[in-house]
């Protein structure tokens, strides 16, 4: 049996689309901040890196309020997303419904994707640090999972902090989010040493309303991610940074592609 390293139900919520995906907003990136989730320029670099084309199957890993998700669908692809959120889930149904796009969202954990799932989608996509908060066990896992969903030959993409750059902005707390309506996330952050996790205690003002909450997520550079991908059953692991080009220091994001092993 695995322990949760924090209470991801407390900080995946209502408040989290009030500030990420509501009204006008500051935002600063850094721990837990949605990166380009879905943008014009994101659901390009995915289509671009995986070889997308319409009518292929795509898992979307951690969809969250489905942003990626949609935006796949919208491009023709058989889209399904995956989240353990119901907050989220409802959110992702709704906006899809608007758009009249046929997405199949699934309440499910992506510790342990369905067996029926095995071989079934042509492309897997992790999207905006949606990977590294359990510990490196359960972590593994999670890569060895979507292996073995991915059709022979299929391709994963995963959107993460670039460590290097991302240890040479860090510092000890900072206002991730302020909206003009004085609403405002705050966070301060620790750096674990030994166990590679980024710890941060963020403070939620909503309303007039002050909660507080912890949470944790594990950096990785990219020759540990492509060790990991690589005896997690993947076969070719390249980097990349938010604009497509191979991963340098000076890039914010790193986009680690993966193809699956041919035959398996």
């Amino acid at each position: 049996m695995t322990t949760d390293l924090f209470d991801a139900g407390a900080m995946y919520d209502d408040d989290y689309l009030h500030f990420f995906a509501g009204g006008p907003a500051r935002v600063t990136h850094g721990p837990g901040v949605p990166t380009d989730h879905g943008g014009v320029s994101g659901t390009d670099r995915v289509w671009r890196l995986l070889d997308l084309e319409p009518g292929m199957s795509v898992l979307d890993v951690g969809c969250g309020h489905g942003s990626m998700a949609r935006a796949l669908a919208a491009r023709g692809c058989r889209v399904t997303g995956l989240d353990f959120s119901p907050v989220f889930l409802d959110r992702a149904r709704s906006d899809a419904a608007e758009q009249g796009l046929d997405v199949d969202f699934v309440a499910g954990d992506m510790r342990a994707l369905p067996g029926e799932w095995s071989g079934r989608f042509d492309r897997v996509v992790n999207w905006s640090t949606a990977f590294g908060y359990f510990d490196d066990d359960v972590n593994r896992t999670v890569l060895a999972g979507m292996a073995r969903v991915l059709a022979p030959g299929g391709r994963l993409a995963m959107d993460l902090d670039n460590l290097t750059r991302f240890l040479a902005s860090w510092t000890p707390s900072r206002v991730t989010v302020a909206r003009e309506d004085g609403d405002m996330l705050v966070d301060r952050h620790r750096l674990d040493a030994l166990t590679g996790r980024f710890e941060v205690e963020r403070t939620v003002i909503r309303d007039g309303r002050v909660r507080r909450l912890t949470f944790l997520k594990r950096l990785f550079g990219f020759p540990e991610l492509r060790d990991w991908l690589v005896a997690a059953g993947f076969g070719a692991v390249a980097g990349y940074g938010e604009d497509g080009e191979p991963l340098t220091a000076d890039h914010q994001r790193m986009i680690v592609t993966a193809h699956a092993r041919t035959g398996k």
